[in-house]
């Protein structure tokens, strides 16, 4: 018994000093390329900003205007709160729509350029075509198919769907070739099919992971659909843009003040179901 109790206790002093070794190097002094990155870091950086003209003297002098721009929100106008509810309701179906098509669009682009899945004469194409998707600005994509099916909330759906398949498609692929190589390749060797594997081994340990990325990008949808109206194409972007050309303030206020609590209901309700997944 006694002989039990003082293994136990070695044990744990064992364990102890291995998290005290693994805290302790955690902590310690970094390696030399690593301190030599450090200047070349910030030389990145004072380059970049003085190639944009950032300056906090310019902030601090301008910031009287920045004052009496939010002075003029208030009070807010809510005389046309139909109005602005009605076109957030357009603009939360429209983030509906666009992140249904687009996780569809975007799983299917996973599957062809996750390395673990696709082949290489699949895999480099469907990457490409990602990348490009990626660099064009969803608002080209809107006013693309504004010209094709008019002003309204289904070129914003389409300029939607595009977009995250660019973004989320990536992220998804991502995730499908970081799950854990062991059941696959036990998979394999017992004679799994492709769709076995992929089906079994490696959407079962994706799945949450992919869960969560499509509420992000359902977060993303609702924001982006206010952007996408700048352009006509549906949702509450055009009457916050044209409240603040016409100097509405108080109506554009109210607007902002909308779109704030919309978003933030859905945050919250997408980290009620993150918490339940994980």
């Amino acid at each position: 018994m006694g002989t039990e109790t003082e293994s136990r206790s070695v044990a744990g002093s064992e364990i102890s000093a291995n998290d005290r070794t693994r805290l302790e190097r955690a902590f310690s002094i970094p390696r030399g390329r690593f301190l030599l990155g450090i200047p070349v870091a910030l030389l990145i950086l004072l380059w970049s900003a003085g190639g944009v003209g950032f300056d906090f003297l310019k902030l601090g002098q301008g910031s009287l205007n920045m004052v009496d721009f939010l002075g003029r929100l208030i009070p807010p106008d809510f005389s046309k709160i139909s109005t602005i509810l009605e076109l957030l309701l357009e603009t939360l179906q429209m983030a509906i729509v666009g992140t249904v098509l687009g996780v569809v669009f975007s799983l299917l682009m996973a599957f062809c350029s996750a390395s673990n899945i696709a082949p290489s004469w699949l895999y480099y194409p469907s990457r490409w075509v990602m990348n490009v998707i990626r660099a064009v600005p969803d608002l080209v994509f809107a006013l693309m198919f504004v010209s094709a099916v008019g002003l309204g909330p289904f070129a914003g759906i389409l300029a939607m769907t595009l977009g995250s398949v660019g973004s989320i498609g990536k992220i998804f692929a991502e995730a499908m070739e970081a799950v854990d190589k062991g059941p696959v390749v036990a998979m394999q060797a017992v004679g799994a099919s492709k769709r076995q594997v992929v089906q079994y081994g490696i959407l079962p340990q994706a799945a949450a992971p992919l869960v969560s990325y499509t509420l992000l990008l359902f977060e993303g949808n609702v924001r982006g659909a206010t952007i996408l109206g700048l352009v006509g194409a549906g949702g509450i972007g055009l009457e916050l843009t044209t409240a603040m050309r016409m100097y509405d303030y108080g109506h554009l206020s109210a607007i902002i003040i909308c779109i704030i609590v919309l978003v933030t209901i859905i945050d919250q309700g997408s980290a009620l179901i993150r918490r339940r997944i994980t």
